[in-house]
């Protein structure tokens, strides 16, 4: 009788009540590849300030944000499929954290796993410009220079020229500080996004970052 033929993929199945690795590698590597694609993108601002997101909420936390030309109004982030989820739309124009971690658990076809960045420790911290979070949560310590709270979502001024609907509810501030950075949301997106010592993980199981 003749063996029975590989997988389409050619990677070899695993023995019966085997883990199998080499096929768990693959999803690995492929994830790794699109993470870092994205990553180049993002840090060279090609990814766009609308985009369609997948629905899955991913967290960041950081020991500190310190930013200028903060707006931060109601919206909708829409998945590719038309699903809305509401969230606070909010943009930074210019933003630095200190000890930066993003996670999000992902099911693969070996059970989950958890996509991990890190950067912006030593004293090295993470830098963004034009900065658009679809947040759904966020805690912390914050303080606000020159806040303004309840004005007017389309006459709102930042670099990026993201503005709300007439007579939404807004608030714009001149600075941001934000310490212990606990954040939960559907994207993050941003003109340059300079991530120094940069830390790209794949870690089968739950790692998130809190």
């Amino acid at each position: 009788m003749s063996a029975p033929a590989p997988p389409s993929d050619g990677v070899p199945p695993a023995e019966p009540g085997r883990t199998g690795w080499r096929r768990f590698a693959v999803v690995l590597l492929a994830a790794l590849a699109a993470a870092a694609a994205m990553a180049f993108w993002t840090a060279r601002g090609g990814v766009a300030a609308s985009l369609a997101v997948s629905g899955h909420v991913f967290k960041v936390r950081a020991d500190r944000l310190e930013g200028t030309g903060f707006a931060q109004y109601p919206d909708t982030a829409v998945t590719a499929d038309g699903e809305a989820h509401p969230v606070a739309l909010t943009v930074i124009d210019s933003a630095e954290l200190d000890d930066l971690c993003q996670s999000a658990l992902i099911d693969t076809p070996v059970g989950q796993a958890t996509f991990l960045v890190r950067a912006g420790g030593d004293g090295r911290p993470v830098r963004a410009e034009h900065m658009v979070v679809d947040m759904r949560q966020l805690t912390g310590d914050a303080e606000f220079g020159d806040i303004e709270i309840g004005r007017d979502a389309s006459t709102l001024a930042n670099d990026s020229g993201r503005t709300g609907e007439p007579g939404g509810f807004a608030l714009q501030g001149r600075t941001v500080e934000i310490t212990g950075l606990r954040q939960r949301a559907y994207s993050v997106n941003a003109g340059t996004f300079t991530l120094t010592g940069l830390e790209l993980e794949v870690k089968r199981g739950d790692h998130e970052c809190f």
